[in-house]
């Protein structure tokens, strides 16, 4: 990772590689991190673009930020018109020519859920290879089935067999949302940490929320952090979009998003 700014560890910092895909299971917070990375990259005068590839879950997709991001010039790659917000499995023919990013600027695939959704992509490994592009594994230390150094390790094996293309580092992104702690996260860095020493790949950085990321707790962590500011919001906060189907009846309490189930997690096989 190159760090392009002051030698303190919540600095910036930029991928090495033009093209960064992010998976994680459901509740790692990727979708989060993907765009507050996107974010970062834009204000620092890259030119970006970000691919919304979550197929698993329909409720935090970066597609969610899209009207914020592009007031940073963010170009959001998503299926067109009413197909924007759909929870099928629509991958527009831009994404190709996304796989081999300018020298200027960065890529980015917001890819969902587990192996679930890096099977989709199976259908690019074809034109990748580990010198053009970098994987990251977002962990959440206090969600099911990324909760032990061992879980992390078989979701990884998971999606690399699924995806058909190699996890390149880690990113510990582990929180409790409105009930995190600095010791919440430096538990996450810790796990995080000896997945990465089991597996041999890189921990990328550590994320925080606004100012947990100064938080004195954390002068012994010895990667990066990188502060986010919240961008995804829970269903139940959001405005129910108006569609020409729901101009015309009354919206009940069961039609808007909080009314249904948000997927927590999927059961690991075998």
């Amino acid at each position: 990772m190159k760090d392009r700014g002051k030698s303190n560890k919540t600095t910036d910092f930029l991928p090495d590689q033009g093209l960064v895909i992010f998976v994680g299971n459901y509740g790692s917070g990727k979708t989060e991190v993907c765009v507050n990375l996107a974010i970062r990259m834009a204000s620092k005068g890259f030119s970006v673009q970000i691919a919304d590839l979550d197929i698993v879950n329909p409720y935090f997709r970066c597609r969610e930020a899209r009207e914020h991001m592009e007031q940073y010039n963010i170009r959001v790659v998503v299926p067109p018109g009413s197909l924007s917000f759909s929870g099928l499995p629509v991958v527009v023919p831009e994404i190709q020519g996304m796989l081999n990013p300018a020298a200027e600027g960065y890529r980015l695939f917001d890819v969902g859920g587990d192996e679930v959704g890096a099977r989709l992509l199976s259908s690019m490994a074809r034109n990748l290879d580990d010198t053009r592009y970098s994987l990251w594994q977002v962990i959440n230390a206090r969600r099911p089935f990324s909760d032990s150094v061992g879980g992390c390790v078989k979701m990884m094996e998971a999606i690399e067999r699924t995806s058909r293309l190699s996890v390149t580092g880690l990113v510990a992104n582990t929180h409790l949302v409105t009930e995190t702690t600095a010791g919440v996260i430096i538990e996450g860095w810790r796990q995080a940490r000896q997945v990465a020493e089991r597996t041999g790949r890189e921990l990328m950085f550590v994320t925080a929320m606004g100012e947990l990321a100064d938080a004195a707790e954390l002068a012994e962590v010895d990667a990066p952090i990188l502060r986010l500011e919240r961008q995804m919001l829970p269903p139940w906060t959001r405005r129910p979009r108006r569609t020409r189907r729901t101009r015309k009846k009354k919206i009940n309490a069961t039609d808007l998003p909080s009314a249904r189930p948000v997927p927590i997690g999927r059961p690991s096989e075998g």
